[in-house]
């Protein structure tokens, strides 16, 4: 029997290493499909013993693209542990920061890394695929793009000192005012931004018109969808409750951060250092969900900004009401979440309370556990610490945005192989799309490699022919 295994390494336009491997059959049909995380980091380990109230300057180090992300959530998860609630000014502050994060994070996704494949073609040639062929095929397009990301990292760098790892949000409030000039600054961008989004919008429903055939097979399946939401039930992205849903939009839960590990588990495969998500009661793998701008959109009903509001309505048509299931859709979630914050942005500074210097609580009452969550772009962020009486950390726990969405990657990816791939001449457009149902995700897996206590390893030998002789294991 003649059998082919293709590898895809390193995975491109992503942030973060993978690869993948696509087992065909001797008919040259794809058999499997495996995304493998081949990058190991251990944060939670190495955190044990540090102070919680180090934990926002730490966490950020997990990823240079996502440390705002980070950061806001342990400091919420030091709000909790240390019994400080943070003034109002205070999180109407974070807010506008995590929005800064949620621009330059989605503008520079659909522009930057998902777009070469939209706008330039899946089967493009390699060598323009690119942000470089973007610049060729449109000049004023990707300016525009340059643009509001460079909006979305002022935003950090105004309130947090610099537009990576800020320094910002502490347990109990933040440690800056915010000035009437930089709330001038920041204003004077907004327009712009909402011209940008807009564009992008209307680019995604385009592409999606002209590509509907594509849209309805790659990667569409069911799934929970899962993600924070307001009081009632309108699109939350700084605080909230979680609320899961099924693939038929009924809500199975809607439940207080602090109460995850009661409603979700971990599953672990000895082929991916990246743990797989679900929920209790429904078992694994009947219970796998997922997160991001796909799952955010599909659990909220409504968004409280007049804009992105008028684009969910679309949206929530595209599947006669029900969730959209479509992988490719992420972009057109992720563009509407782009908009919506950007319209948060001038909600936020048109508050008074913004301006005020009541930025942190002093009075503790210390509970010594504490559960941070945020919509990070790609997804729920939970952190969650436990110290000893002087705040020394003892345990540490994070489910990571795209851990949450692993079982779907792994999934789409061996949709996409078995519908596009097809050998024995495979050709290097179809492997372009198996990569793009992981891009789809947006996934960052430097932040999503953890592990607790001693690393399970196993070392396969294989004989000249490809057979297993030996397999050694540590458990």
């Amino acid at each position: 029997m003649t059998t082919q295994k293709i590898t895809i390494e390193p995975v491109t336009r992503i942030e973060g290493h993978a690869k993948v491997t696509i087992h065909m059959n001797e008919n040259g049909s794809v058999d499997r499909a495996y995304m493998h995380v081949n990058e190991f980091r251990g944060f939670e380990k190495f955190c044990e013993g540090r102070l919680y109230f180090e934990m926002p300057s730490i966490t950020p180090r997990i990823c240079g693209i996502c440390p705002v992300s980070h950061h806001l959530a342990s400091a919420k998860a030091g709000d909790v542990l240390q019994g400080t609630p943070p003034p109002r000014p205070a999180n109407l502050l974070r807010d506008l920061m995590h929005m800064g994060q949620v621009i330059q994070s989605h503008g520079m996704h659909f522009f930057e890394l998902a777009g070469p494949d939209l706008l330039l073609g899946f089967d493009a040639d390699p060598a323009v695929r690119n942000v470089i062929g973007l610049i060729g095929a449109d000049p004023e397009l990707a300016l525009k793009a340059v643009n509001i990301r460079k909006f979305g990292q002022e935003i950090i760098r105004i309130l947090g000192g610099r537009r990576v790892h800020p320094n910002f949000a502490i347990p109990g409030g933040v440690n800056k005012a915010l000035h009437a000039s930089e709330r001038d600054e920041i204003l004077s961008g907004v327009d712009e931004a909402i011209s940008t989004s807009q564009t992008g919008l209307s680019i995604m429903k385009d592409w999606a018109e002209k590509n509907m055939e594509d849209i309805n097979k790659f990667a569409v399946f069911p799934t929970g969808y899962f993600g924070l939401v307001t009081p009632e039930n309108g699109l939350e992205l700084y605080e909230g409750e979680i609320r899961l849903i099924d693939s038929e939009g009924k809500q199975l839960e809607k439940f207080p951060v602090a109460d995850y590990l009661d409603l979700i588990a971990e599953h672990v495969e000895r082929w991916s250092y990246l743990k797989f998500p679900y929920y209790k009661k429904l078992g694994w793998p009947g219970g796998v969900y997922r997160v991001g701008p796909l799952g955010r959109l599909n659990a909220c009903n409504q968004i409280d900004t007049p804009l992105a509001n008028e684009e969910l309505k679309i949206f929530k048509g595209l599947n006669g009401g029900k969730p959209v299931e479509n992988t490719l859709y992420y972009h057109y979630a992720r563009l509407i979440e782009t908009l919506f914050a950007v319209e948060r942005v001038k909600v936020l500074l048109d508050d008074p309370d913004i301006m005020s210097t009541d930025i942190l609580n002093t009075r503790k009452d210390f509970k010594g556990h504490g559960v941070g969550v945020i919509e990070a772009p790609r997804g729920t962020l939970i952190h969650d610490y436990s110290s000893d009486e002087n705040g020394r950390l003892e345990r540490v726990n994070l489910i990571v945005s795209t851990g949450h969405n692993n079982w779907a990657m792994n999934h789409a990816v061996e949709s996409v192989a078995k519908t596009y791939v097809q050998g024995p001449d495979v050709k290097e457009g179809m492997l372009n799309r198996v990569e793009a149902a992981i891009r789809a995700y947006d996934p960052c897996l430097s932040c999503s490699t953890h592990a607790v206590g001693q690393m399970p390893l196993q070392v396969e030998i294989l004989d000249p022919a490809g057979d297993i002789v030996q397999t050694l294991q540590r458990d």
